[in-house]
């Protein structure tokens, strides 16, 4: 095994920075298409294709993270508290997506987002707390999450209770979605591999150090800051596309 010699592991900042920047690409073409901009069919071929792409490698990316995090923390605390660490972070990241629903309702209204990707990863954070000592388990539950997902699809429910959960009303519309059910399995693929490949904090594959090259630096510091990039790239694409329109 090869021990980590940085307090994170490049690759994992790298590829989440590859994420961050095509989630922000796609946003871009989203943006044009609704304000009508540039006319484009975002539901089905490949941008439908590509937003799952990117959506699936961000979640799949928390979950490892998540891994890679309780390894570092269990060393020095107890459960109590490293649950109480997941809890704060989590609530904290849900926060935000209460935010993002309450800046879209009052500048959207219809489709304003009711359970997005942040309301999605914050409540995850918490709920994988029991399932962060779990290996092999994981990759058998993801895959009972995700043909649940694909199940309740076809069930609605005439209330919004269950929304979060991914039973949805009739004419349900949303700007993004991101339910429980089938996400929750991405991020327990993500928890296998990561305690799969990185086990005590621990690469167990030997990879090149790369994170001294500007390319890659400059998509790990991306990483690193993924979700403030989050909050800021929609108000700056929508400025940019008002004074370019």
């Amino acid at each position: 095994m090869i021990k980590k010699m940085n307090k994170r592991f490049w690759e994992i900042d790298f590829f989440r920075g590859i994420a961050i920047i095509t989630m922000i690409i796609f946003h871009f073409f989203y943006d044009m298409n609704f304000f009508n901009i540039y006319k484009i069919n975002l539901n089905s071929g490949f941008w439908w294709i590509f937003a799952r792409l990117i959506a699936t490698s961000f979640i799949f990316l928390v979950g490892i993270s998540l891994t890679l995090s309780y390894s570092r923390a269990k060393k020095s605390k107890t459960n109590n508290k490293l649950f109480t660490k997941y809890l704060i972070r989590g609530l904290k990241i849900f926060s935000w997506g209460l935010f993002i629903s309450l800046i879209t309702w009052v500048f959207l209204r219809k489709g304003f987002i009711i359970f997005g990707i942040l309301h999605f990863i914050g409540l995850s954070i918490i709920l994988t707390y029991p399932f962060l000592k779990f290996r092999f388990l994981n990759l058998l539950l993801g895959i009972i999450f995700i043909l649940l997902g694909f199940y309740i699809q076809t069930i609605t429910f005439n209330s919004y209770w269950l929304v979060w959960l991914g039973i949805i009303p009739n004419y349900f519309y949303t700007v993004d979605y991101f339910p429980i059910l089938p996400w929750f399995g991405v991020i327990l693929f993500g928890l296998f591999f990561g305690s799969l490949f990185y086990p005590n904090d621990i690469r167990r594959l030997k990879t090149p150090e790369l994170s001294k090259f500007p390319f890659i630096r400059f998509f790990c510091f991306l990483g690193r800051h993924s979700l403030f990039i989050y909050l800021i790239h929609q108000p700056i694409l929508i400025i940019l596309l008002y004074f370019l329109n």
